[in-house]
């Protein structure tokens, strides 16, 4: 069950109503507004007309929806990133991420406010810890806390809790950025890919061999590879870096050397596989594309027992 429908029932529970009702609600708000909100803002108006309330309300993780502010959760750390520091048009800074899962679902959290950022650099917070996140805002399927969010440790137990990565299965025409995608598709195209170096130390981009951070560090090399996927509804970009590049069944050489990615790239393009990842918006070319995490072979006997079980 995705997102959008727990948001559905939820608010149908709330407002004493059947979920089709809710969904009509949401369609003449839609078509109200010229389809110019998604489904999900739509469902937020509409709550907030029936008097519903989400910005102060205890959320579950797979509830959460696209441009949701001020959302509110628990969940347990199942991962923790390396803190990053960027530039970025004259601004530098730190950011940090980590993994949060509760019984429903897990969800990345971005952390940009240094005091929420120096929780993690002090050790405070540690894998396996229960956290108490409010004032929370959802961007492209990830919660992101400013220095207007909370975060706080909660004596709340929670044992058993979704640790594997959630994606929806959706046709690529109907995917929309923040959604967490799982699709069968051909691969149509791939570009030359772009090659960079990065701080062995912190993962920051290195310049003429020297770190903003660290210095002159000995470099470490990494790709980044577009591909054109094609799923029969409709066709999208993909971003793959240097471990879903292996899963493409390149190695190293075939990878950092033009030539030889060139002979294999033949041997991937117009194949079928699964790609799963996170949809988001590329304001450059002003499209979605699908930045993938996972590929996967396509194994025929499990699409049939799939199609049987469906029948």
């Amino acid at each position: 069950m995705d997102n959008y429908v727990q948001l559905i029932e939820r608010i149908a529970a709330a407002a004493k109503l059947t979920p089709d009702d809710i969904e009509r609600k949401v369609e003449a708000k839609r078509a109200k507004l010229s389809g110019l909100v998604s489904k999900e803002g739509a469902a937020q108006i509409v709550a907030a007309e029936l008097g519903i309330n989400f910005e102060k309300e205890r959320m579950n993780i797979a509830e959460l929806v696209q441009g949701m502010k001020r959302a509110h959760i628990i969940g347990k750390v199942i991962q923790i990133y390396p803190v990053r520091s960027y530039n970025k048009n004259g601004r530098e800074g730190k950011v940090a991420n980590l993994l949060v899962a509760d019984s429903t679902s897990n969800i990345r959290l971005v952390l940009w406010d240094s005091n929420h950022i120096g929780l993690i650099e002090s050790g405070t917070i540690h894998e396996g810890d229960v956290l108490d996140i409010s004032n929370g805002m959802m961007r492209n399927g990830e919660l992101h806390l400013s220095s207007f969010a909370d975060i706080k440790h909660s004596s709340e137990k929670l044992d058993e809790v979704v640790t594997k990565r959630v994606f929806q299965s959706a046709q690529l025409k109907d995917a929309k950025a923040g959604q967490r995608l799982r699709t069968r598709a051909f691969v149509v195209q791939a570009f030359e890919p772009r090659y960079f170096e990065v701080c062995s130390e912190c993962g920051k981009k290195v310049v003429e061999g020297a770190c903003l951070v660290h210095g002159k560090v000995q470099p470490s090399k990494r790709a980044l590879l577009t591909l054109v996927l094609d799923d029969g509804s409709e066709s999208m970009r993909a971003v793959l870096f240097i471990e879903q590049l292996k899963s493409l069944g390149l190695n190293e050489e075939e990878i950092f050397i033009p030539e030889k990615f060139s002979a294999k790239k033949e041997t991937f393009v117009g194949e079928e596989l699964f790609f799963s990842g996170n949809l988001r918006s590329n304001a450059l070319y002003n499209t979605t594309e699908l930045v993938v995490e996972h590929i996967e072979k396509v194994q025929p006997e499990a699409l049939i027992q799939e199609l049987q079980g469906r029948q």
